[in-house]
């Protein structure tokens, strides 16, 4: 009975998440969007009408209105229009009701996405304006003779005020309405109480003589020996003065110099010399002995600290897709066991074990079980003086008394002080995605790329960081999950960050795995510009796009080092705290992950010459956000390099058929005796953990895809920078008398900065890698820069500017 109540419930879940999912669809709210928008229109035309046709359209008897088809009414939206206008007219709000069309019109103009709607506040305003205006018209004209059928301010305005004055009396409802319309205009327009209290004269306050908040500034009198006669006789006047002065102009700045003795006996005056700032104009006699009248101008311009807040907010860069919903957990599956792990299994095992090494006169005095996923982790402690490599060598005699597809020694267990064995169950468990991505580990870790990669032995789920890795090297024999695997690294991170935050270069030349995410291009991918498919699978493609990704890595490092950040943790930051400035071509960061598919096809149609640049991009991407994650089915020693294998630092071993592939991969055994079917060992250096991979369906990735592409997106994908084979550089002829408009500010900014790079030119002239490419051959010829030099930026050959400036008109 227990089952089947679990059994309807979960059936319900799932329906309920399949509604949701449906509600979510962008092309679902788009279609009500547009009928709700034009149902809005309908009604607001009726509403109109409704005044003005309102007499003889009530006229009619309601029964020969609907049920007579000769009988027509004059309002412009037809019967159906006069029977909601008087609903919401007559019977309802009255005018108020006019904002009843515009609350219907917002929901349907959110729904098609416009911005900067805000549908709770806008619909909340409108709501309390509808059944204020109701009750204010309903109070003042009342029902005014029927006016509408119900009055001006509706029928319901009307018998709610009417209650109101029975209640409190026509004083105490008008008092009411007034606070509540005061109480409106407060909340709507967001009006603050010190905007008025400011304005209240100084006088009222108490606290100092009203003074004019205008033009008025300031003076300061300076006689040059003191601050007037003993008898404080100028201070009066120039306070009676200042008082006076509200008319003069900010600008002016006014200095009294006083002349000879008998002219001020004779005219008993000073003399005012005034500047006035702009027209650089000065009146009055030579400069004596100073007596300085200084105005100060009042403080104007001052902004309110909502407007500071909104200034210096914090850079947000998922404004850009402001409406963009994370995929919900009902797309994925629950996977529910076929069959609960069996206790006489385990002890029944536990037996065998212990009788195997007793036949081998091993004695153990501590055992343990931990059952896990797949595996069943059995934990010994051999009596002392027994050698451990005794236990080891028993491995296949272990394996053939259970009667198991293969079994593990972990000899010792690294910090436990025991043995394990691990041991396959007959019944192994599916570990689903939604089961990691719904776990509290999960939903609050604070990794930048958080992974969930599946469960453990104790059943813990196995949660991992990309950016600490920083690149993952995963290998295994053909059909024992590496895809499922690639699936699941990509759903993690597909369920934790927006759009703006991280972006997916993927190659796969199997064709056949990633093309299932050509949805999301316009959210989550990257590739050259051009380049028709995001997905990549021409093996040129791949070349190019490498040398593209290690182009955007120098860029980055050279934004990082200007913004002295060691990190792009740091830089981004720095960048959203309005720190850095975007006109010196500083830009928000996202992460970059490069996923190839099928490594070892890669090398056999390219070469080596792919390697170079993951070399490059392994040992230096890391700090500016590009991980890799590399997949092969060939763990052969002339796929996985030296090379490759000292910057992938963090492996993932499926099940190999062979003890040297397994040391190709993790450089220890131990792949060659998993179980398949996701069963995996995590190695990141001495340590390896066996963790069953997260399952995820086909038809699982394809509506978690088909529910991230149909929301809106980027115009296109995300573009790196072109690339142009190097070798093509300075080898055709460049006519300097058709150089690019650029030439001159490149010739400067290279001078400047004493770096002969093209990717500086990129950067800061906002041009794409070709064109930057071009202005350095054109730079070459005309001998302001140096030749080609491999990856070193090229030699600039003009040490100031004044020797450009001369190469620059002999150019002209």
């Amino acid at each position: 009975m227990k089952k089947e109540k679990e059994e309807a419930a979960r059936r319900k879940s799932k329906k309920g998440g399949k509604t949701s999912t449906f509600f979510k669809d962008e092309r679902i709210k788009f279609i009500l969007g547009i009928l709700i928008t034009g149902f809005a229109f309908y009604l607001l035309l009726a509403c109109i009408s409704y005044i003005i046709s309102w007499k003889t359209d009530l006229s009619l008897p309601d029964s020969e209105v609907f049920s007579e088809p000769g009988v027509n009414v004059r309002n412009w939206s037809g019967k159906g229009g006069h029977f909601l206008a008087k609903m919401i007219i007559g019977f309802g709000f009255g005018f108020g009701a006019f904002f009843i069309p515009l609350i219907i019109g917002v929901t349907g103009l959110y729904l098609l996405n416009f911005p900067k709607i805000n549908l709770l506040k806008l619909v909340t305003k409108l709501t309390l304006a509808t059944i204020l205006l109701s009750l204010i018209l309903g109070f003042i004209f009342g029902d005014a003779n029927g006016y509408l059928y119900g009055g001006p301010g509706g029928e319901q305005g009307y018998k709610v005020t009417q209650w109101l004055n029975s209640f409190a009396g026509k004083t105490g409802t008008a008092i009411l309405l007034l606070i509540l319309t005061i109480a409106y205009l407060v909340f709507a327009l967001r009006f603050k109480p010190e905007t008025f209290t400011d304005k209240i004269p100084a006088t009222i306050k108490g606290v100092v003589p009203p003074i004019s908040f205008g033009k008025t500034s300031d003076k300061i009198i300076d006689d040059g020996e003191g601050s007037g006669g003993p008898d404080g006789s100028d201070e009066e006047g120039d306070a009676g003065e200042f008082y006076g002065a509200a008319d003069h102009d900010n600008s002016t700045f006014a200095i009294n110099r006083p002349g000879s003795e008998d002219y001020e006996q004779e005219a008993g005056l000073k003399k005012q010399i005034i500047h006035e700032i702009g027209r650089n104009e000065v009146t009055g006699r030579e400069p004596g002995p100073a007596h300085t009248e200084i105005n100060r101008p009042g403080i104007t311009g001052i902004m309110t600290e909502e407007e500071v807040r909104q200034i210096m907010e914090d850079y947000d860069p998922r404004l850009d897709l402001s409406r963009y919903k994370f995929p919900p957990v009902s797309i994925l599956k629950e996977y529910r066991s076929t069959a609960d792990s069996d206790d006489n299994e385990v002890l029944e095992n536990k037996e065998i074990i212990t009788r195997t090494l007793a036949d081998h006169k091993i004695s153990i005095r501590h055992k343990a079980a931990t059952v896990g996923p797949t595996v069943t982790l059995y934990e010994i402690v051999p009596e002392s003086g027994v050698k451990i490599s005794r236990i080891k060598a028993l491995e296949n005699d272990i394996a053939l008394n259970l009667s198991a597809l293969g079994i593990r020694i972990i000899a010792p267990i690294p910090g436990r002080g025991t043995v394990g064995i691990e041991v396959p169950n007959k019944n192994p468990k599916i570990v689903s995605m939604r089961s990691l991505i719904t776990s509290r580990v999960f939903q609050e870790t604070k990794y930048d790329l958080a992974l969930a990669l599946g469960r453990t032995i104790t059943n813990e789920p196995f949660i991992v960081d990309l950016t600490k890795m920083p690149h993952l090297l995963v290998a295994g024999a053909t059909g024992q999950g590496k895809s499922v695997g690639i699936n699941a690294i990509i759903t993690s991170i597909l369920y934790k960050k927006h759009p703006a935050e991280v972006k997916f270069v993927l190659i796969d030349p199997k064709r056949v795995e990633l093309p299932l995410y050509a949805k999301i291009e316009r959210h989550f991918l990257a590739k050259l510009p051009g380049d028709e498919d995001a997905i990549i699978t021409d093996t040129q493609k791949v070349i190019n796009t490498l040398k593209s990704l290690t182009f955007e890595m120098d860029n980055r490092l050279e934004l990082l080092k200007e913004a002295q950040s060691r990190n792009i943790k740091e830089y981004n930051d720095k960048f959203i705290s309005r720190r850095l400035n975007p006109e010196k071509g500083h830009r928000y960061l996202p992460y970059i992950v490069l996923i190839i598919d099928e490594f070892a096809d890669l090398i056999m149609t390219a070469g080596r010459e792919i390697e170079p640049p993951i070399g490059r991009l392994a040992q230096l991407a890391r700090a500016v956000g590009v991980h890799l994650i590399i997949s092969t089915q060939r763990p052969s020693t002339n796929i996985i390099t030296g090379f490759i294998k000292a910057n992938f630092p963090t492996r993932i071993a499926f099940r190999v058929f062979s003890s040297i592939d397994s040391r190709t991969i993790i450089d220890a055994t131990g792949a060659d005796r998993l179980v398949g079917r996701g069963d995996m060992l995590v190695s990141s250096g001495a340590e390896s953990v066996r963790v069953q991979c997260a399952y995820i369906d086909t038809s699982e990735i394809e509506e978690l895809t088909e529910f991230i592409g149909s929301q809106q997106g980027y115009p296109e994908a995300m573009h790196l920078p072109e690339y142009i084979d190097d070798s093509e550089t300075g080898q055709t002829e460049v006519d300097l008398r058709k150089r690019d408009s650029m030439f001159d500010d490149a010739a400067r900014l290279v001078v400047q900065h004493q770096q002969g790079s093209t990717s500086l030119i990129q950067r800061k002239l906002s041009i794409g890698y070709n064109r930057a490419g071009r202005i350095i051959d054109q730079l070459e010829a005309a001998g302001i820069v140096g030749p080609f030099e491999g990856s070193r930026a090229r030699e600039v050959l003009v040490s100031d500017f004044m020797h450009l400036e001369q190469i620059l008109k002999g150019l002209e």
